[in-house]
């Protein structure tokens, strides 16, 4: 089988090993977006989540030049 990659994990963990906040989940999901685009350099970032009722919602992040 062989080790896994390591840089396939993702070190920065998700909702359920932050503890999901419930109704402050888009908050949360803009703000690591942001953070991680500001820490690893990126331009872009996609942040998605699913709702009560069958609906959902995206947005596109882009990083602010410095």
């Amino acid at each position: 089988v062989g080790a896994p990659a390591l840089d396939k994990f993702n070190a920065w963990g998700g909702s359920l090993s932050l503890g999901h906040p419930f109704g402050a989940t888009g908050c949360r999901l803009v703000m690591a977006a942001a953070h991680r685009l500001q820490k690893e350099g990126g331009q872009y970032g996609l942040v998605a989540a699913c709702a009560a009722g069958g609906q959902g919602h995206g947005m596109i992040v882009e990083a602010y030049p410095q």
